[in-house]
């Protein structure tokens, strides 16, 4: 039951992940975000690189598939129904209702290929619900390409057949920066798991209350934000 719960409060941090989770602010606002939107995903979804389906329970899902690329460092703990070799999807054309995509497009080294198979297997009028880094330090390296503005993720997703509906920044404030200085923490200065357990309670956690706590009297910055939570609906069909 405590692994249990210290699993869920990796992607669904309540308060005793402050404690717990070195990226309590990251995964909090990316929670409360997808959340938001979650009620626009229905019918059957496809989630491309779906891991362990975290957030698979607040979707309007009548069928869901998770999707995951061929390798066993995945297959190692993710809840995937299907993997593909990280080219072409192997669905039909126009099979699903919505697509969801949670941090995933920064992994694709080209991301028109990956875009144009989303469109191809969405419906017309298909809902994406696509998240990505737009502040992050590299992570699952070798395999992290890029970041994106919001012009950058608006101007990939035009020219492939989507409209964005709705596009939010996700913890544009200064709780941003604290959730930076928490990365480099627990990633940089202290390595052996003992320690890092150690430094998450009486260090990250100090930290992250901090920047909640200003967060309260110092403005947010829409130029400034950690990722992109984006809804976007297909409205032209595109060749692959």
């Amino acid at each position: 039951m405590l692994k249990d719960f210290i699993e869920k409060n990796q992607f669904e941090p309540g308060f005793l992940g402050i404690f717990m989770n070195p990226f309590y602010i990251a995964r909090k606002y990316l929670l409360k975000n997808i959340k938001l939107l979650a009620p626009k995903i229905s019918g059957k979804t496809l989630d491309v690189g779906c891991g362990t389906k975290p957030y698979e329970k607040y979707f309007k899902s009548t069928e869901y598939i998770g999707l995951e690329i061929e390798s066993t460092i995945h297959k190692d703990y993710t809840r995937a129904d299907v993997f593909y070799k990280g080219d072409k999807f192997p669905f039909s054309d126009e099979e699903f209702d919505s697509v969801v995509t949670n941090q995933v497009l920064e992994h694709i080294f080209e991301p028109y290929i990956f875009l144009s198979e989303i469109n191809r297997i969405l419906k017309k009028e298909g809902v994406l619900l696509l998240t990505v880094p737009f502040s992050w330090d590299e992570h699952e390296q070798p395999f992290d390409y890029a970041r994106y503005s919001s012009f950058g993720v608006k101007h990939l997703l035009s020219k492939n057949g989507f409209e964005i509906i709705s596009n939010i920044k996700s913890a544009d404030n200064i709780t941003a920066i604290f959730q930076l200085l928490n990365g480099y923490i627990y990633k940089k200065t202290l390595r052996p798991r003992r320690l890092k357990i150690f430094s998450t309670i009486f260090i990250i956690a100090p930290v992250t209350i901090m920047g909640l706590c200003l967060n309260l009297i110092l403005p947010s910055n829409n130029d400034f934000y950690l990722d992109n939570i984006i809804l976007a609906r297909k409205v032209n069909k595109i060749g692959t």
